[in-house]
């Protein structure tokens, strides 16, 4: 007897916890970032952004050459770049610094604009020092706090190295405009 009761009460409740998930819609949780693995799946989608790096950086006051180095040295071009660390883009905005200037690091024109933008704080910011321009390009790199920390480019040869490449390409595409 008491193996039936207990067979019918969990009939019972199987029943009643299916009819309540008929009743109530289901909670539908989404993630609150995309997952880099997902993001990382995108096929690489090479753009040539001049036109919306002119706009960007004559918006801002930024070199046009020294927005176009960041792209070359972030993503090589790929729209779709994404970073280990999880940063998006042309510009490889992390996906906080892409919220704090209402970008979608996916949309080109949104990536550019808000980099450019972020870019040209930090050259105001660095503008004072004798070495401003490498402490921008180290900050876009290794984040400002670092940057500051450090009182200077910081002695990671990853943000070293990315100085001297942006600073290289800039170069280049300086000469490219003459």
């Amino acid at each position: 007897m008491k193996l039936i009761t207990i067979v019918v009460i969990f009939f019972c409740s199987a029943l009643a916890q299916e009819y309540r998930l008929l009743l109530e819609p289901p909670v539908i949780k989404f993630p609150t970032r995309t997952p880099v693995l997902l993001l990382s799946k995108l096929p690489k989608k090479i753009v040539d952004p001049t036109k919306m790096i002119h706009a960007s950086a004559k918006k801002h006051n930024v070199r046009p050459a020294l927005v176009k180095s960041i792209v070359a040295a972030e993503s090589a071009f790929n729209a779709n770049a994404v970073s280990q660390k999880g940063a998006l883009g042309l510009m490889q905005l992390m996906p906080e610094t892409a919220r704090q200037y209402g970008a979608d690091p996916l949309i080109p024109e949104q990536n550019i604009e808000a980099g450019t933008q972020y870019l040209g704080e930090l050259i105001q910011r660095y503008g004072k020092y004798r070495n401003g321009l490498k402490r921008a390009i180290a900050a876009y790199n290794a984040g400002p706090g670092t940057v500051d920390r450090y009182k200077g480019i910081p002695p990671y040869k990853e943000t070293r190295g990315y100085v001297v490449r942006v600073l290289t390409y800039m170069k280049q595409y300086e000469r490219e405009r003459s």
